[in-house]
Protein backbone atom coordinates (compact mmCIF):
# COMPACT_ATOMS: atom_id res chain seq x y z
CA UNK A 1 0.00 0.00 0.00
CA UNK A 2 0.81 3.57 -1.18
CA UNK A 3 0.46 7.02 0.64
CA UNK A 4 -0.28 10.04 -1.22
CA UNK A 5 2.73 11.87 -1.08
CA UNK A 6 0.58 14.83 0.28
CA UNK A 7 -0.40 12.41 3.52
CA UNK A 8 3.57 11.52 4.16
CA UNK A 9 4.01 15.93 3.92
CA UNK A 10 1.17 16.56 6.44
CA UNK A 11 2.37 13.64 8.70
CA UNK A 12 6.11 15.30 8.61
CA UNK A 13 4.34 19.05 9.26
CA UNK A 14 2.76 17.72 12.35
CA UNK A 15 5.53 15.59 13.35
CA UNK A 16 7.77 18.80 13.06
CA UNK A 17 4.81 21.31 14.28
CA UNK A 18 4.73 18.94 17.98
CA UNK A 19 8.52 18.54 18.17
CA UNK A 20 8.60 22.80 18.00
CA UNK A 21 5.27 23.17 20.37
CA UNK A 22 6.96 20.82 23.08
CA UNK A 23 10.22 22.50 22.77
CA UNK A 24 9.26 25.47 22.66
CA UNK A 25 6.97 25.27 25.92
CA UNK A 26 10.09 24.26 27.84
CA UNK A 27 11.24 27.66 26.91
CA UNK A 28 8.00 29.34 27.76
CA UNK A 29 7.94 27.94 31.11
CA UNK A 30 11.99 28.62 31.93
CA UNK A 31 10.67 31.31 34.33
CA UNK A 32 8.66 28.49 36.67
CA UNK A 33 10.92 25.56 36.24
CA UNK A 34 13.88 28.19 37.66
CA UNK A 35 11.56 28.12 41.28
CA UNK A 36 11.88 24.32 41.69
CA UNK A 37 12.32 23.26 45.14
CA UNK A 38 16.37 22.62 45.97
CA UNK A 39 15.26 18.59 46.30
CA UNK A 40 13.56 18.60 43.11
CA UNK A 41 16.84 20.43 41.45
CA UNK A 42 18.86 18.19 43.24
CA UNK A 43 17.27 15.08 41.89
CA UNK A 44 17.01 16.59 38.13
CA UNK A 45 20.65 16.67 38.24
CA UNK A 46 21.22 13.08 38.15
CA UNK A 47 18.87 12.15 35.31
CA UNK A 48 21.78 12.91 32.98
CA UNK A 49 23.49 10.32 34.67
CA UNK A 50 21.17 7.75 35.60
CA UNK A 51 19.96 8.00 31.63
CA UNK A 52 23.56 6.92 30.86
CA UNK A 53 23.92 4.45 32.66
CA UNK A 54 20.58 2.50 31.76
CA UNK A 55 21.77 2.98 28.32
CA UNK A 56 25.39 1.89 28.58
CA UNK A 57 25.01 -1.13 31.35
CA UNK A 58 22.95 -3.96 29.39
CA UNK A 59 25.43 -3.60 26.49
CA UNK A 60 28.39 -3.75 29.36
CA UNK A 61 26.48 -7.12 31.68
CA UNK A 62 24.35 -9.24 29.03
CA UNK A 63 25.97 -8.21 25.79
CA UNK A 64 24.61 -11.01 23.64
CA UNK A 65 21.47 -11.37 25.99
CA UNK A 66 23.05 -13.69 28.99
CA UNK A 67 24.83 -12.16 31.85
CA UNK A 68 28.76 -12.13 30.78
CA UNK A 69 30.17 -10.08 34.58
CA UNK A 70 33.56 -11.45 33.65
CA UNK A 71 33.39 -10.69 29.97
CA UNK A 72 35.56 -7.89 28.07
CA UNK A 73 32.89 -5.48 28.01
CA UNK A 74 31.90 -5.51 32.06
CA UNK A 75 35.44 -5.48 32.57
CA UNK A 76 36.01 -2.14 30.17
CA UNK A 77 32.82 -0.88 32.18
CA UNK A 78 35.32 -1.07 35.54
CA UNK A 79 38.16 0.13 33.79
CA UNK A 80 36.39 3.29 32.42
CA UNK A 81 34.29 3.58 35.58
CA UNK A 82 37.13 4.32 37.44
CA UNK A 83 39.31 6.54 34.77
CA UNK A 84 35.67 8.69 35.27
CA UNK A 85 35.32 8.68 38.55
CA UNK A 86 39.85 9.77 39.14
CA UNK A 87 39.53 12.16 36.16
CA UNK A 88 36.05 13.53 35.83
CA UNK A 89 36.39 13.85 31.99
CA UNK A 90 34.15 12.23 29.72
CA UNK A 91 36.60 12.82 26.47
CA UNK A 92 39.52 10.34 28.69
CA UNK A 93 36.93 8.12 29.93
CA UNK A 94 35.34 7.31 26.35
CA UNK A 95 38.92 7.05 24.92
CA UNK A 96 40.36 4.68 27.52
CA UNK A 97 37.07 2.60 27.79
CA UNK A 98 37.28 2.40 24.07
CA UNK A 99 40.77 1.21 24.55
CA UNK A 100 40.27 -0.90 27.37
CA UNK A 101 37.06 -3.04 25.29
CA UNK A 102 39.48 -3.23 22.30
CA UNK A 103 42.52 -4.45 23.91
CA UNK A 104 40.50 -6.83 26.47
CA UNK A 105 37.94 -8.17 23.54
CA UNK A 106 41.56 -8.87 21.46
CA UNK A 107 43.11 -10.87 24.73
CA UNK A 108 40.17 -12.50 26.85
CA UNK A 109 38.07 -13.50 22.99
Amino acid sequence: MTWPSTTTWVIVLVAGLGTYALRASFLAMADRLAALPTDVRELLRMVPAATMAALTLPALLRPDGAWALLGPRALAGVVAGLVAWRTGSVLATVIVGLGAVMALQVLLG
